[in-house]
């Protein structure tokens, strides 16, 4: 009743607008100030909609703000509620309960996604518009009603309605598998690259490792094991693989050039001219490693094109010893008579 009555009072001239209004409501747990805010928080840029100055009017601009201020906000509640936890666990804690998976599902929950103005085809393509319009929204907030509206609207409607922390902050959620899992899936090289070790005052070792994703430097994770530095490193380069574009663009650019120089054919297989050439089986493997093209009409050691002879000629494969002809005898026995007289 309540609603209804301050629904009337604004005198909004679209019953749509008077919809959106009260599903906010719903949703935020308080009015909003500036409706505008809150209308380009839930367009997506498939719409493709420009403002009088031509320039595109979309929530990713909101949805950059409020991920920047989800981050304090939550980062805030976690240390506060966590005392005494280490950085790595605070880390891990937050980055699940900010993670697009988690906000996916709290959009569709609530019904935000279902306020989302996009195209259909945006929405079959990209399952992650209420996640995105999620952020997008407390962006909203924060410009309409500043820090304090963003944390209790984090505080009583998403943790104390929708998400035990505790719960949350227990769950191991493998980051490292998540990788790899995306790698094979899409044929991609990937590696765990060890980029420092060392030891802290108090002797506790530290391990800092950075991924490499097709040659290409992604993120990097520092921690009190291998395995927290590579969770932490995962977890970095899955959020660079979903907010940059450009990067993820730049990945399969180098495993195409990679691929290509895999499977390019090797240009060194010899040219044979087949009309009137037979192919001799090689006698020995082990020996001779290329067959041997013997022109039926012509044998000789130097082909008419002027080209390297082979590396032999048929000449050196007889079954019995040539008979010697007559003027090879006559040419021995005039060698042997004047070739005594030459020593002299």
């Amino acid at each position: 009743m309540l609603n209804s009555i301050f629904i009337d009072r604004l005198k909004l001239p679209f019953r749509k607008e008077k919809e959106l209004f009260s599903s906010l409501y719903n949703i935020l747990g308080f009015y909003p100030h500036k409706i505008e805010y809150y209308k380009l928080a839930l367009m997506h840029k498939s719409v493709a909609r420009r403002n009088a100055k031509g320039k595109p009017l979309n929530n990713e601009r909101l949805e950059f703000l409020g991920d920047a201020v989800l981050d304090a906000v939550v980062g805030d509640i976690v240390y506060r509620h966590f005392e005494g936890k280490r950085e790595g666990f605070l880390t891990n804690t937050r980055s699940k309960l900010v993670q697009r998976e988690t906000l996916n599902r709290l959009a569709d929950e609530m019904g935000i996604t279902q306020l989302v103005l996009s195209s259909g085809s945006a929405r079959s393509h990209n399952s992650y518009v209420g996640g995105n319009a999620f952020e997008a929204l407390v962006g909203a907030v924060y410009l309409d009603r500043g820090y304090d509206a963003c944390m209790q609207f984090m505080q009583k409607r998403i943790l104390h309605n929708l998400i035990n922390i505790d719960k949350v902050a227990y769950k191991e959620v493998n980051f490292k598998s998540k990788l790899i899992e995306w790698c094979q899936k899409n044929r991609v090289d990937m590696e765990f690259k060890l980029v420092e070790q060392s030891n802290e005052p108090n002797g506790s070792p530290v391990f800092v490792y950075q991924i490499i994703i097709e040659g290409l430097e992604a993120g990097i994770g520092k921690g009190y094991s291998k395995k927290e530095s590579q969770q932490l490193a995962s977890k970095e380069t899955l959020q660079k693989l979903r907010r940059e574009p450009q990067f993820i663009d730049a990945v399969f650019v180098a495993k195409g050039n990679r691929t290509k120089m895999e499977e390019e054919p090797v240009n060194t297989v010899p040219v044979v001219e087949t009309s009137s050439d037979v192919v001799i089986p090689l006698l020995s493997a082990k020996k001779i490693r290329k067959p041997v093209v013997v022109d039926v009409k012509k044998i000789s050691p130097v082909s008419q094109n002027n080209e390297e002879p082979d590396e032999f000629d048929l000449s050196d494969i007889t079954a019995t010893p040539r008979e010697k002809t007559r003027e090879e005898i006559i040419a021995e026995a005039e060698s042997a008579a004047f070739g005594g007289m030459d020593k002299s």
